[in-house]
């Protein structure tokens, strides 16, 4: 087990406590950005409608992006694909990325270095968290991992 992964444990158990003792979602999106180093971030859950929602924005995201990520379709965008592949969806720079992975919205955040992991309860994809860097940045697969294993005790 890498160090990464081990601190991931540890920030597991954290988020855990905050969250049973009342902190809510943005409180965790603000550990969970520190700990990675990233400028921004989102949490989405899927809803009865079937669509992933808002429920968590770091400060500085543009109103204008956070209008149109507030409700996701499930394959759309980073976090609509996460959820739809069950895997992470990572762009080294988001603001030249050819995929088709990222949509227009995304790039209007000014954001380069991103990924989406989904949220994972029981098998199913149950939501989606979201970090980017101002820069280029390719998170590694041990980031990867420990931002899946984070994101558990989000949901």
């Amino acid at each position: 087990m890498t160090d990464t992964m081990r601190n991931a444990l540890d920030l597991v158990g954290d988020i855990h406590a905050r969250l049973a003792g009342g902190a809510g979602l943005n409180d965790a999106l603000a550990r969970i950005l520190e700990f990675f180093h990233a400028d921004s971030g989102t949490i989405h859950l899927m809803r009865d409608d079937g669509a992933l929602h808002l429920e968590a924005a770091s400060a500085g995201i543009p109103e204008a992006v956070l209008n149109i990520v507030r409700v996701v379709p499930v394959g759309k965008g980073m976090a609509g694909l996460a959820v739809l592949r069950k895997e992470p969806v990572n762009s080294c720079n988001i603001q030249t990325d050819a995929t088709g992975d990222v949509r227009p919205g995304a790039k209007a955040t000014g954001l380069q270095g991103s990924i989406v992991v989904p949220l994972m309860r029981d098998g199913a994809a149950v939501g989606a968290l979201g970090i980017a860097n101002h820069r280029e940045r390719t998170f590694t697969e041990d980031e990867a991992a420990s931002l899946m294993q984070i994101g558990q005790a989000l949901v």
